[in-house]
């Protein structure tokens, strides 16, 4: 398949994954079997992993944060894989982080997306996060998203992407 055909295959499984292959040749106009092979190959080269994304609402998560940190900086410092380390354990711990990465924009370079069932989910795992970070860190802090009210510009959702393949 060419490669604009296999990035519009991506983009139509991104819309919806559970398109049939008869389906996804019949809009990319090729046969069932190319489509069968192309999404074997795409599976094993771009996929991570099939997953939904659920009514957040409706399984009892009210808040949706965005914690961002300074990191502080250690002239010489070699304990960088070995907090990396540390800090991939400590997410590890915590199932509703669904992302965790550094980065660099409003003062500081480190990320964290989480979902809580209510502020005081919320708040004991900021005081976990402090006191196991606190040390580590020059200063941190939270937007949060109230899942249950407020105004949407967009729900969350991996499909608006497909639009940008």
């Amino acid at each position: 398949m060419k490669p604009q055909k296999l990035l519009r295959l991506v983009s139509e499984m991104l819309k919806n994954s559970k398109k049939s292959d008869r389906e996804l040749a019949g809009i990319l106009g090729v046969s069932q079997p190319t489509v069968s092979r192309t999404r074997a190959r795409i599976e094993k080269e771009y996929i991570k992993t099939y997953t939904i994304i659920p009514d957040f609402k409706k399984l009892g998560y009210q808040i949706m944060a965005f914690t961002f940190a300074k990191t502080k900086k250690y002239p010489g410092d070699d304990k960088t894989k070995e907090i990396a380390q540390k800090s991939k354990e400590w997410v590890a711990k915590r199932p509703n982080v669904i992302f965790g990465a550094d980065g660099e924009g409003l003062g500081k370079d480190l990320v964290l997306i989480s979902f809580h069932k209510n502020y005081s989910a919320y708040a004991e795992f900021m005081r976990s996060f402090g006191l196991d970070w606190g040390s580590y860190m020059d200063n941190f802090e939270s937007f949060l998203v109230s899942i249950s009210s407020g105004y949407k510009l967009r729900d969350f959702d991996l499909k608006y992407l497909a639009d940008d393949i």
